[in-house]
């Protein structure tokens, strides 16, 4: 086989130096191969220039919580005042019973709706009724409400006497916040160790202070007050109505006013005057203190209200050996 296939290929050497074309090898192929489509590669992108951060403005100091402090209950009943911790009492029983229509009045269920009936204040023709002592034990019954919080903001300005009352050091507060626009109401605010009450005292001592409490700053305080405590009974304990115009001013923006009234002292012309100068508030109740008994030997809170112009009805008064 090797000889035919030496003499084939003898032969084809042959033709080939003889001119003649040979044809392509079969075995032979073209692979066809595909060119690839041009790829686009994108250019890296730049890095980003650092941005350039404006230093931060300072931020607005966060409002403290309001401080915390601890009433004496032992103190505080041996003075007179309704506690949490004391035995049942006349003065205690007297005081649920003026407290109830006030009440109803402040949460809307009161024989008429009254504006701003949330914002009491306890006030008397003249100094040395008992009004403080009246707005404290007032406070403090309304306090012990499972379903009531209170805030008893001393707005005498000129004579403060809460906080002396409750046995607590001077403090910032209400003429603080009239004074500066920046102050918060919860840094000024005293929580107390009755869950439901709240205290704000009068303030640092102003030249002005019996300004600023007719001023224009302590109307939109009021205001302000009476909107975002709308859930809260306000209690403010006022000048006297006959001593200072301030008091009257402050009357305006109240729902209801209680007025103290000091038995076999308070002349009654001084009551009438008195009551002149409220005739725009809607609800009066007026309070007769150290009424005495028929006993002759103990004192007591004698009460009534009314609606519009003092217009109401005269309640018996109650007995209880207390004074003010």
């Amino acid at each position: 086989m090797s000889n035919s296939i030496e003499k084939a290929a003898q032969r084809l050497e042959q033709l080939r130096q003889a001119g003649a074309q040979m044809p392509a090898a079969s075995t032979s192929a073209t692979a066809s191969v595909a060119t690839p489509s041009p790829v686009f590669i994108p250019e890296p992108a730049p890095a980003p220039e650092p941005e350039t951060v404006p230093p931060s403005r300072p931020r607005a100091a966060t409002p403290v919580g309001s401080k915390g402090v601890k009433l004496d209950f032992d103190r505080l009943t041996s003075a007179g005042f309704v506690t949490p911790n004391a035995p049942r009492s006349m003065v205690a029983d007297q005081f649920r019973v003026i407290k109830r229509p006030l009440i109803d009045n402040a949460t809307g269920k009161g024989a008429s709706v009254v504006r701003n009936g949330n914002l009491i204040m306890v006030t008397s023709s003249m100094p040395g009724e008992g009004k403080s002592f009246t707005a404290v034990n007032l406070a403090l019954s309304m306090a012990m409400e499972m379903d009531h919080t209170v805030m008893l903001v001393d707005a005498d300005v000129a004579r403060p006497s809460i906080m002396k009352v409750l046995g607590l050091p001077p403090g910032p507060g209400l003429l603080d916040l009239l004074v500066d626009d920046k102050l918060e109401m919860s840094q000024v605010l005293l929580r107390t160790n009755i869950e439901n009450l709240t205290l704000l005292p009068s303030g640092s001592p102003h030249a002005q202070a019996t300004e600023l409490l007719a001023s224009a700053a302590m109307t939109d305080l009021v205001e302000d007050m009476g909107k975002r405590y709308s859930d809260r009974i306000i209690i403010f304990d006022s000048p006297p109505l006959l001593l200072t115009t301030e008091s009257r001013v402050l009357a305006t923006h109240m729902g209801q006013i209680v007025m103290v009234v000091q038995a076999e002292k308070t002349l009654q012309s001084q009551v009438k005057h008195a009551l002149s100068t409220i005739e725009s508030c809607p609800v009066k109740l007026m309070v007769l203190n150290q009424a005495r008994s028929s006993d002759q030997e103990a004192y007591g809170y004698g009460y009534g209200y009314g609606y519009g112009y003092g217009q109401g009805q005269r309640e018996p008064a109650a007995e209880a050996e207390v004074s003010s």
